[in-house]
């Protein structure tokens, strides 16, 4: 599901303006000066001691370091596969919509990384859970609009012209056999941080809510409002009302239906989102949950039987949803330098027109 919450501008550019007076802390022609006595709050005020705004000194310290967190370079993960499809259909058009804003208005020169996933990517999943992405439609041949494939002068398989696109825009393009993208960008956040910088993962998939972080964000792709928009902490905190350490655990007991993830629901009607968020507030993880429903009782008597008599299923579903962080792959240095933006215009509009071109004279 993909969320329409925007960052606020200002949040993003790393502005905290004062509560009385928004404009104090960045035009005053006075440096402010600090008075503290014992336990009282901080106050700011101007070289004529007019008090404008007060703050404690928890609240400087969270703005410290929330400034310093934004002084941090971001890295953007990229997950393409997603953004190559309109709907459920495999789309080029889409691809080409979707990095050229992503180039203009996202990441701009800051790094790239793109991820795709490896051939077999999902077979490790499905000898666990047939029914994992089942539905989704292969997007190895290059469809065209007719969804015929496409023979001729232009014989390319589209991850190749994707990837081909990418590299030409100085984008690094890793794709491990046997390996799904989501546990590859798992891997590499954990990488990037150790290195010190933030990390952005550019993408719609829900998986990804249980990476989020202070230092972690998503951009998510909004179709009906044909943008990206961020999302952070702070937006999964107002959406869920719990920190994203519980996010698995919830979606292992709601199940995901766009990846084949059967939830609770269709067992047990009556337990839901709520009913999921309550237990997870007082237990923290669905194995504490679990552990407990073993050895008492946790709450009413069908929430009862549901954990003790489907823990195999809510286990299953754990193992199937939980990203992997071991993937064999390895952050080059390289990665991470600033991206030259020189041929991005050049190398869509060629990509576009290839893709008209190769349109039209199969119709």
């Amino acid at each position: 599901m993909m969320m329409t919450t925007t960052v606020d501008i200002r949040t993003l550019m790393g502005i905290r303006v004062g509560v009385h007076n928004p404009t104090f802390l960045i035009g005053s022609s006075h440096p402010p000066c600090f008075r503290k006595r014992n336990n009282l709050p901080l106050i700011i005020a101007s070289a004529s001691y007019q008090t404008v705004g007060v703050q404690h000194k928890d609240d400087l310290n969270n703005n410290n370091n929330h400034q310093l967190k934004l002084k941090k370079k971001r890295v953007f993960l990229l997950d393409v596969n997603p953004i190559c499809y309109n709907g459920s259909t495999p789309s080029l058009h889409s691809f080409a919509h979707w990095i050229s804003l992503f180039f203009s208005q996202v990441s701009l020169s800051d790094p790239v990384i793109a991820v795709i996933d490896g051939e077999g990517a999902h077979e490790y999943r499905r000898q666990m859970l047939p029914s994992y992405k089942a539905h989704r439609r292969k997007f190895t041949p290059w469809v065209s609009a007719s969804h015929e494939l496409v023979k001729g002068s232009v014989n390319m398989r589209s991850h190749q012209l994707i990837s081909d696109t990418l590299t030409k825009c100085n984008v690094p393009v890793v794709k491990i056999p046997a390996q799904e993208a989501d546990d590859v960008v798992a891997t590499l956040v954990e990488q990037v941080l150790q290195k010190g910088y933030r990390v952005v993962i550019a993408s719609p998939d829900k998986d990804f809510k249980q990476l989020i972080c202070e230092e972690v964000q998503l951009v998510m792709p909004l179709p009906e409002l044909k943008r990206w928009s961020f999302y952070t902490l702070d937006h999964y905190i107002a959406q869920y009302k719990c920190d994203p350490i519980s996010d698995l655990s919830l979606r292992c007991i709601l199940g995901d239906e766009a990846d084949g993830v059967p939830g609770i629901q269709h067992l047990v009607p009556g337990f839901g989102m709520k009913t999921a968020q309550k237990l997870l507030k007082k237990h923290g993880s669905l194995q504490n949950l679990l552990n407990a429903a073993a050895v008492r009782t946790v709450g009413k008597p069908y929430i009862q039987d549901v954990l003790t008599k489907h823990a195999t299923h809510l286990q299953r579903n754990y193992e199937v949803l939980s990203l992997r962080r071991d993937v064999d792959v390895r952050l080059q240095d390289d990665w991470l330098l600033r991206r030259c933006t020189d041929n991005d215009a050049e190398t869509i509009s060629n990509f576009v027109d290839l893709l008209r071109e190769t349109y039209s004279s199969h119709r």
